[in-house]
């Protein structure tokens, strides 16, 4: 019989003091990489914007016209290369090369190949931040706020989430109205723990994979994606109302990102049904976000002949099933009722949960 040699505590402290490093130099890597990323994204978008501008200086300059032609160029960038030249993500482009323009120099004029070169040099240098700080500073109006807050991220190091925050809690005006401003300014430096964004959410920044034309993954667990995926199938096995639209369908509200579990479109009530899975416990926030994909689905998604969208909540929690259709805001009770003889029973929906979870569970393998 074989003996399980002990392994002495300096030799542990030693592996775990290996690992901690190895996992140092990983995060480090992740975070350049990103930033490496994002500066070839910002420089790609300013010049993207810049030859917008330029094209519509040389043509025709009328306001119509502009609108058309982000319109076209939306279509013909997004049927190459995919995901990330929408006409409001082209706007930003043009906004931007507008409010960060970079005159020329006379030397790089005569010198096309050092003019390639200071150019490069000039934007790398001048633009310090990712892409989706611009995007949030492209919404400040006031150019001496939004110098302020560039700086100030600059200097820093902010993150966007705490670019985020210091614009909507008014840090510039706030600073001027200050007596002591200095006091303010290193108040304003510091950094929440909820600002903090890791490795891996650098990398999954929706800008970045857009650029990179690569598929994020919502899911944070196998589970959760079995889930998504059999739902999908028990929906469409329900019979001819329900039809597929999307599944992690991305939207975007402002400058924050969401995605959205399933989108069907339900013939017979001629309305968009929104599907959002739990795997823990249904909040009020859970709610809200769901009234939130309904508001802008109406909006964005739905056409004129058709019924306001509904939401499905889904709760998968290991001590709680749970199924809500959210039907706040239909226009009257009738059609309300009517939703609710066509949708599925919310007992089906539950049943149907705590089944694909124990098979889950039991096969500990994906729902197919």
């Amino acid at each position: 019989m074989h003996q399980t040699k002990k392994i002495s505590p300096s030799a542990r402290a030693g592996y775990g003091s290996l690992l901690n490093r190895v996992y140092e130099l990983l995060e480090v890597a992740r975070l350049a990489s990103a930033r490496s990323v994002n500066t070839i994204i910002t420089i790609t978008y300013w010049e993207i914007g810049k030859q917008i501008v330029e094209h519509e200086q040389s043509g025709e300059q009328r306001a119509e016209y502009g609108k058309t032609l982000l319109v076209k160029l939306s279509a013909d960038l997004t049927g190459k290369y995919g995901r990330g030249f929408s006409k409001a993500n082209l706007e930003y482009m043009r906004r931007f090369y507008r409010l960060w323009s970079i005159p020329q120099t006379v030397s790089g004029e005569s010198n096309p190949s050092a003019s390639k070169d200071l150019k490069s040099q000039r934007n790398q240098h001048q633009f310090p931040l990712p892409w989706s700080h611009y995007v949030r500073l492209l919404s400040v109006e006031k150019h001496e706020a939004r110098n302020f807050y560039e700086q100030e991220a600059i200097r820093g190091g902010w993150s966007i989430r705490q670019l985020d925050r210091q614009i909507g809690s008014q840090f510039f005006e706030r600073t001027l109205l200050s007596k002591n401003k200095t006091a303010v300014l290193i108040k304003g430096q510091r950094s929440k723990s909820e600002d903090a964004v890791t490795a891996e959410e650098e990398i999954k920044d929706p800008y970045i994979l857009e650029f990179l034309d690569l598929k994020d993954e919502y899911s944070e667990s196998d589970l959760e994606e079995a889930l998504i995926r059999r739902l999908e199938a028990f929906l469409l096995e329900l019979g001819g109302d329900f039809t597929f639209v999307g599944r992690q369908k991305r939207l975007r509200v402002d400058n924050e990102w969401y995605r959205v579990d399933l989108v069907f479109y339900h013939r017979r009530l001629r309305c968009l049904v929104i599907v959002d899975l739990k795997l823990g416990k249904l909040t009020p926030a859970d709610v809200g976000q769901m009234h939130l994909y309904l508001n802008y689905a109406r909006t964005h998604w739905t056409h004129n002949d058709e019924n306001p969208p509904v939401g499905l909540i889904l709760c998968a929690s290991k001590g709680e099933m749970l199924a809500k259709y959210a039907l706040d805001g239909l226009p009257n009770k009738v059609l309300a009722a009517e939703y609710k003889m066509a949708l599925p029973d919310e007992k089906t929906l539950v049943a149907e949960l705590n089944k694909s979870r124990k098979r889950f569970e039991n096969n500990k393998g994906k729902l197919r």
